[in-house]
């Protein structure tokens, strides 16, 4: 493998994600209707499957957006209505039933891989959701199932997340070069890919296409090694679709959100499991003064 050249690296001079250096306030939520502040949709997996897309879907729901529906498989629905109350559920039969969901324009982001399966099935709502044009963070399952399909690898566009570990980013890009400058790394991936990368990890990157970049940086006083935990990854794409919902741009959504999952996990301590994270954001919220 090659290492990134200077001018493929762009000179990437990234945005140090903090209060001080952006503009937190954006994320003040005004006085409207419920669907003034967006539609999140989040598909569910299969029976047995559904605490991945329950903690995203609570996630975006606590980040302000104004309404949240899980779309759940026929044989997981009694499952999930078991665990939700203020999240709305609409069947999801099969892709058919997806896309015609998906054609209510209330709906103004998608989340959807955590536990959603790699079977055709699932590849094919992925297709769905990549062809409504929607908004969408893609994540688990989802980026498996872009790495071993080209098709769908190409219907990606800058309105997509991509949101991978360190080993889901190695399906992804197989032939990334050998550069240990995680940002320039992780610029080069959103210009092959053409959406937004969200490189996770200690340090976080994230990049758009369009030369963007920003990291946020989990060592030092804001380390937390505690969330290394269960479920961690769903909540911050619940995070995610939740500010993209309310209209905030992919990228900077992003990179807000990687901030407020690491800001929860500090204000919670050790012992934090998935579901602490989503019920300390308001707390993070009011710390904001929002």
């Amino acid at each position: 493998m090659n290492t990134v050249t200077l001018s493929e690296r762009n000179d990437v001079q990234p945005t140090r994600i903090s209060p001080q250096t952006m503009d937190f306030y954006a994320l003040r939520k005004g006085q409207g209707h419920k669907y003034d502040h967006g539609h999140a949709l989040v598909v569910s997996g299969g029976a047995g499957r559904t605490g991945a897309a329950r903690l995203a879907a609570r996630a975006a729901l606590r980040s302000g957006a104004g309404a949240v529906t899980l779309a759940v498989p026929p044989d997981a629905s009694v499952e999930v209505a078991c665990q939700i109350t203020a999240v709305m559920q609409t069947p999801l039969p099969d892709s058919d039933a997806l896309r015609e969901t998906l054609e209510d324009g209330r709906i103004s982001a998608v989340c959807i891989g955590p536990g959603l399966g790699l079977g055709p099935a699932q590849a094919a709502l992925v297709k769905e959701v990549l062809l409504s044009g929607k908004p969408c963070v893609l994540d688990a399952d989802a980026l498996t199932l872009i790495a071993r399909e080209d098709a769908l690898r190409r219907m990606i566009g800058e309105g997509c997340i991509l949101t991978p570990h360190g080993g889901e980013f190695a399906r992804l890009f197989p032939d990334a070069p050998d550069e240990t400058d995680k940002p320039a790394l992780c610029a080069w991936a959103s210009r092959q890919i053409g959406g937004v990368v969200l490189l996770k990890g200690a340090t976080t990157s994230i990049a758009h296409p369009d030369g963007r970049a920003a990291v946020h940086d989990g060592t030092g006083t804001r380390s937390v090694p505690w969330l290394a935990t269960a479920g961690a990854g769903d909540v911050l794409s619940g995070i995610i679709t939740g500010l993209v919902a309310r209209g905030h741009d992919p990228f900077e959504a992003a990179a807000y959100a990687s901030w407020l999952h690491v800001e929860a996990a500090l204000t919670l301590g050790p012992g934090l499991i998935a579901e602490d994270l989503v019920e300390t954001l308001p707390a993070v919220f009011k710390h904001l003064s929002l």
